[in-house]
C-alpha cells in the first residue's frame, strides 16, 4: 500500500505519517516547509521520519500544478491523506491570500491528481471551525455550517464542497475529518498550549481572550491519528462516495481548566492578561463524534490532564535540546 501524505512535516502530518510507517505502509511525504512558523520545528519532525526505509520525502508546493500532476503519474498512489493547509484562524485575517493559495488552489491540485490517477480513497483535513458561531452543542455533522466567522473556516467549508463535487462527478471516494483543537508533542508554536507553556516557564504574561470565557474540545494528537488511520482503511469499501466526520474528544473544557492543567505540570503559576474576544474566534467547540464511533469503533482515550502532561514533558525536552542553536 503506497500512501501520499501532504503536510508530512506538519504537526498532524508527522504523527500520521509515523503511524502509517509503523504499520508497514510505504509513504511519500510532501511538504513545502514554509516559514509560517520556525522551519526548525518542521525539520525536527521530519528527522523523526527519515530513518524509516519505507519513507520518502519530497519538498513541493501544492500550487505547483505540473509538479503535483507528475508526482501522481509517477508514484501510482493507492490512497491520499491530505493534511497540508495554511492553518490558523487569526493569521487568516492578516494574510488572506496565503489561505486561498494553500487551502483552495492546493486542494484542487490534490483532487485533480486523485481523479486522474484513480485513487482508492482521499482523506482530507477539515476543521471544527466550519461550525462558526453554532449555538447547538455538541456539534453534529448534520448541523448547518454556512456561517463561517473566519476566512480559514470558509476555506475548509469550501474543501468539503469541492470534495463532494468530485465524488459526485468522478466517483472519487472522499472523507473529510473535522478536527477539534488538536494538541500534543511537536504541536504548533502558534497555538495556546505552546504559547502558554513557553510564557509560563519564562514567568511572562499570557493573553487570555474573551476574559477566559472560552471552552474547547481539546483532542490529543494520538487520538486524532488513530481516527485518521481507521477511517482511511474503512471507507475504501464504503458504498457512499463522500463522507464527513467529526474527530473530537466529545468534552468541552473551560480554557481556565486547561490553563490549570498547564500550571500543574509546569509547576508555574500563570500571569494572566484578560482580553476581549479576537476577531474570527468562537466561544465554544464541542464535538459529537458518535458517527465516527459507529463507523470505525473509534473513541478518544486521552484526557486533558494526561495529554497536557505529555505535551509539557515533550516541550521541556525539545526546548532544552534546541537552546542556544543546538
Amino acid at each position: 500500500m503506497k500512501v501520499l501524505v501532504t503536510g508530512a512535516a506538519g504537526f498532524i502530518g508527522m504523527h500520521t505519517t509515523k503511524k502509517l510507517l509503523d504499520e508497514g505502509y510505504n509513504v511519500i511525504g510532501l511538504d513545502n516547509m514554509n516559514n509560517y512558523y520556525d522551519p526548525k520545528l518542521k525539520e525536527y519532525r521530519l528527522n523523526l521520519l527519515t530513518p524509516y526505509d519505507n519513507f520518502n520525502f519530497i519538498k513541493m508546493d501544492l500550487c505547483d500544478r505540473e509538479g503535483v500532476a507528475k508526482l501522481f503519474e509517477n508514484e501510482k498512489f493507492d490512497r491520499v491523506i491530505h493534511l497540508a493547509a495554511q492553518a490558523g484562524v487569526r493569521y487568516s485575517i492578516e494574510k488572506p491570500f496565503e489561505y486561498t493559495d494553500s487551502n483552495i488552489t492546493g486542494f484542487l491540485t490534490i483532487l485533480e491528481g486523485c481523479r486522474n490517477s484513480e485513487i482508492d480513497h482521499l482523506v482530507y483535513a477539515s476543521s471544527s471551525s466550519v461550525y462558526g458561531m453554532n449555538k447547538k452543542v455538541p456539534f453534529s455533522e448534520d448541523d448547518r455550517v454556512d456561517e463561517p466567522v473566519s476566512l480559514y473556516a470558509a476555506t475548509k467549508k469550501a474543501n468539503e464542497l469541492m470534495a463532494k463535487t468530485y465524488s459526485h462527478l468522478y466517483q472519487l471516494k472522499t472523507t473529510g475529518l473535522r478536527f477539534f483543537t488538536v494538541y500534543g508533542p511537536a504541536g504548533r508554536p502558534d497555538m495556546a498550549p505552546w504559547l502558554f507553556t513557553e510564557a509560563m516557564l519564562k514567568e511572562k504574561t499570557i493573553n487570555v481572550f474573551n476574559n477566559g470565557n472560552m471552552k474547547r474540545d481539546f483532542t490529543y494528537i494520538d487520538d486524532i491519528v488513530e481516527g485518521i488511520f481507521r477511517i482511511q482503511n474503512k471507507h475504501g469499501s464504503s458504498a457512499t462516495n463522500s463522507n464527513i466526520y467529526n474527530i473530537g474528544n466529545s468534552k468541552s473544557i473551560l480554557l481556565m481548566d486547561f490553563i490549570s492543567a498547564l500550571e500543574k505540570h509546569t509547576g508555574k503559576k500563570a500571569n494572566k492578561n484578560f482580553m476581549s474576544m479576537q476577531p474570527g474566534d468562537v466561544e465554544q467547540t464541542y464535538s459529537d463524534s458518535t458517527k465516527l464511533y459507529d463507523e470505525v469503533g473509534y473513541q478518544p482515550r486521552v484526557n486533558v490532564d494526561e495529554g497536557v502532561k505529555s505535551f509539557v514533558n515533550w516541550f521541556l525536552e525539545y526546548t532544552k535540546t534546541t537552546a542556544d542553536g543546538k
